[in-house]
């Protein structure tokens, strides 16, 4: 685990110079490729006013420029922290081989980071979560759906 451990080294450095930066709040995350990283990011969100510029999506917004391409097929995350459902889904929808985390989201939530809700909200119905959530013009919008499943040029993903 030496090697794995020098690129998790990476990823709590970065957590450390972002949140020293004043970025965000003190998670990193690299993206590694064979022996290489191809991507690098840190929490983001307070510095850029974005909520989903998290580490992980930063790494992974990165990795995906820098190899000019829109999955990471083949790569490993590296993650100072036990990502978030967001942080988590992204990384679901990017496709990397492996995902190492270090910090627990348990210790996240004890230093004042706690998704706990959002893990709560999920298994829940639509209409039972705490954001009113509505279905609305779905009539409209299926036939966008169907015409996608028709699309002979379509790339899948």
């Amino acid at each position: 685990m030496e090697r794995e451990a020098k690129f998790m080294q990476e990823a709590i450095r970065l957590s450390r110079k972002g949140m020293e930066n004043g970025d965000g709040g003190p998670f990193g995350c690299v993206v590694v490729k064979g022996e290489e990283i191809v991507g690098r990011g840190w929490n983001r969100v307070t510095s850029t006013n974005d909520p989903t510029a998290h580490a992980e999506v930063v790494a992974i917004r990165d990795a995906c420029a820098n190899m000019g391409t829109f999955q990471l097929e083949g790569c490993e995350v590296y993650t100072s922290c036990e990502p978030c459902p967001m942080c988590l889904g992204a990384i679901y929808w990017a496709r990397p081989a492996k995902l190492y985390y270090a910090n627990t989201r348990f210790d996240a939530a004890e230093a004042g980071f706690d998704d706990a809700f959002i893990y709560e909200e999920l298994p829940l119905r639509a209409e039972d979560r705490k954001i009113a959530t509505t279905c609305l013009c779905r009539e409209d919008a299926l036939p966008v759906f169907r015409e996608w499943q028709l699309k002979m040029d379509r790339k899948d993903y």
